[in-house]
């Protein structure tokens, strides 16, 4: 029986994508495994991870191209050549172009440390805790042209506690991220996502 295709890209640590590879390789992600992790930067950990973990690695440089354009055509020769259905970002720290949003439209997704729309971008954490919310979360979103702008397809929320750092904070975000991205996974390996204009519904399995 075949499998229902990922690619994760990465910048960092990789815990998403170790998460991830987890999951696949328990049968948790709806049929879905990680076929193939694309990163720009050649000394990430997460890197590692994914050679123990026996996934492919298509490494970057992007200094080495002459646009974000040419090598984000290069990545999707890659992708296409190993039928690639679903593009997971995960802690990957670059905008990308029309050329992978395009091409991917409806199948690329990103995990955000906040409830969007409210602080998009980087350092969203601090962001909360400076502003004073009382809650937060993390928001699992299509991508589109913008920063953190696509429809949103999930979100999980938690309170944030008066003596918050920045450091039990992330923590706190990242245990249900562990939680949501898998979930989300599940959904699309079991062609349950519907997209309209920007809603977005999750048909019921049963």
């Amino acid at each position: 029986m075949s499998h229902y295709r990922i690619a994760v890209f990465a910048s960092g640590t990789g815990s998403n994508f170790q998460t991830l590879v987890d999951a696949g390789k328990a049968g948790l992600l709806g049929g879905a495994k990680v076929e193939l992790l694309v990163c720009d930067k050649p000394n990430a950990p997460v890197v590692q991870r994914a050679h123990d973990a026996g996934v492919p690695v298509h490494v970057f440089t992007p200094k080495s191209y002459a646009s974000r354009e040419a090598y984000e055509i290069e990545i999707v020769g890659q992708l296409e050549t190993l039928n690639i259905e679903l593009v997971v970002l995960a802690g990957y720290m670059r905008l990308l172009t029309t050329v992978m949003v395009e091409k991917y439209a409806g199948r690329l997704i990103n995990i955000h440390p906040s409830l969007l729309p409210s602080f998009p971008g980087t350092n969203a954490i601090l962001q909360a805790l400076n502003y004073g919310v009382k809650l937060t979360g993390a928001t699992v979103h299509f991508v589109d042209g913008g920063m953190d702008t696509g429809p949103i397809i999930a979100q999980q929320s938690i309170e944030i506690e008066s003596n918050a750092t920045v450091e039990s904070l992330s923590q706190n975000i990242h245990d249900i991220e562990r939680e949501l991205y898998p979930r989300v996974v599940t959904w699309f390996a079991e062609g349950r996502v519907r997209l309209m204009d920007r809603q977005v519904t999750i048909i019921s399995n049963s």
